[in-house]
């Protein structure tokens, strides 16, 4: 069975070049969008599917259903960029389908704005969280958002100007490459609340308030930017911390002990692919760090409530750990360990004696290293400043083979 998959843009038939046009009259089945499929004309007489709701659990079912036929999938712009020809190479592999892309929007919006596509992010907000934006919105940078509908605009524009960032210029893309296609251009803090059309992306410059809060992509975000009831990796720490962890693309980290989430929300931070699960016990932390987690730009962060070294039983095996609390629980350190992949890396942050005590007996059965981490701030005494200790930390890192 071979499928096509053929974008289409929102000119339908006439924008389809002779590639997409012969594999839609070759079909015997249309699979689509009650939109896409309304845009074939009537002389196609495959017969026409539209997509079920959900459709994600739907698309295995359909395939078999219609195994032996000739089918033609429609998708919008470019399958393969945010599209369903990604979803449906992902599900049953890219050998059994044949796609023929269009002009994304992605391409169109960066031609109507004169944006060279390589220096534009993209965010899509179709079936994602709006809060993911939060990691995208940087002064000066240029971003394009998929919007999921109308009403997307005014959410991105009420999101920007609670970050600080009320002065930054939107443009809404209304049907691009359609034959009703509009451009409305605004300010974020003076976003009207009507909504766009139902299809859309949303150009956005970002611009900075002087006060608003930088907080880049590099570790070592501000303490302030996380709520949190003292059980936080400090700043200095935490960017030591992430160093020995080593954030890759794609790779998962165990944040066990989370409390505030700091370490697992910057190492998600750190590029979109890296992935994340938070253990915390506690039920007010973990509610807190899911709230951290979706304020910084990463809602997709997965956070298990339960007490470790028993929680972690069932979940995938990661890539980095690190133990930022419970440490001295029975049986911590083999869980942890045992459960790394080869080549992972397990990073142990101890304040006590004796969480120092585990972490030695570790290092002198396991190997690795074992770093002092001493941090001081100026700080008032009396007319004068001097300088205050913290809590000296002792990191203990190793890697599996």
């Amino acid at each position: 069975m071979t499928v096509a998959v053929v974008g289409i843009g929102a000119d339908g038939w006439d924008g389809l070049a002779p590639p997409g046009r012969e594999a839609v009259h070759a079909a015997e089945v249309l699979l689509g969008s009650a939109r896409q499929l309304a845009l074939i004309p009537a002389e196609v007489a495959a017969e026409r599917v539209p997509w079920p709701a959900p459709l994600i659990p739907a698309l295995p079912g359909l395939l078999d259903r219609y195994a032996g036929r000739a089918v033609c999938v429609l998708a919008s712009g470019d399958p393969m960029h945010f599209g369903i020809g990604g979803t449906l190479v992902r599900l049953a592999g890219s050998r059994g389908f044949r796609v023929v892309p269009h002009p994304s929007a992605i391409s169109l919006a960066c031609a109507r704005m004169g944006w060279p596509v390589e220096e534009t992010e993209v965010v899509s907000v179709v079936g994602r969280p709006l809060d993911a934006l939060h990691a995208r919105i940087q002064p000066g940078r240029r971003l394009l958002v998929l919007s999921a509908d109308g009403r997307s605009p005014a959410a991105v524009a009420g999101l920007l100007t609670r970050r600080g960032y009320g002065g930054s210029t939107l443009t809404v893309l209304e049907n691009l490459g359609g034959y009703g296609e509009r451009h409305v251009t605004g300010t974020a803090a003076t976003w009207p609340a009507s909504p766009a059309a139902p299809l859309n992306v949303l150009a956005v410059t970002c611009v900075a308030d002087p006060d608003a809060a930088l907080l880049p992509a590099v570790p070592g975000l501000p303490d302030d930017a996380y709520e949190h009831d003292g059980q936080l990796t400090k700043r200095e720490v935490r960017a030591i911390t992430l160093a020995r962890l080593a954030p890759v693309p794609g790779q998962l980290l165990w944040d066990v002990g989370a409390g505030a989430g700091s370490i697992a929300i910057e190492w998600m931070r750190a590029h979109p692919a890296c992935r994340a699960v938070a253990i915390e016990a506690d039920e007010a932390r973990a509610a807190r760090l899911t709230g951290n987690a979706a304020a910084l730009g990463v809602p997709s962060l997965t956070v298990v409530r339960g007490a470790a070294p028993a929680a972690l039983d069932g979940l995938e095996r990661p890539d980095a750990i690190f133990v930022g609390g419970g440490v001295t629980a029975p049986g911590m350190i083999d869980a942890c360990w045992s459960a790394l992949r080869p080549g992972g890396r397990l990073v142990v942050n101890a304040v006590t004696l004796e969480s120092e005590r585990v972490v030695t007996a570790a290092r002198d059965r396991l190997g690795g290293d074992l770093t002092r981490i001493e941090i001081s701030r100026a700080g008032a005494v009396g007319g004068f400043t001097a300088w205050r200790p913290a809590l000296p930390v002792t990191q203990w890192t190793v890697r599996s083979s």
